[in-house]
């Protein structure tokens, strides 16, 4: 079963058509999609709501800066 069928994908609007960019799908129940906008036809990943939600936490507060 395809965990991402029906996913209704978005880049940032502040994305150029470089085409260096993440697309993301959140419009799913229970998981939460990311692919790369340059080749929108290979492998998505599929995180859960809670994982990705932890995610972009960490990315928020800086701790995963290197």
């Amino acid at each position: 079963m395809n965990e991402l069928a029906g996913a209704v994908w978005r880049k940032s609007s502040r994305s150029t058509d470089q085409g260096q960019c993440v697309e993301l799908a959140q419009n799913l129940p229970h998981v939460s999609g990311v692919r790369d906008s340059k080749a929108p036809e290979q492998a998505a990943l599929a995180f859960s709501k809670k994982r990705f939600a932890d995610f972009l936490s960490a990315v928020k507060a800086g701790e995963l800066d290197g």
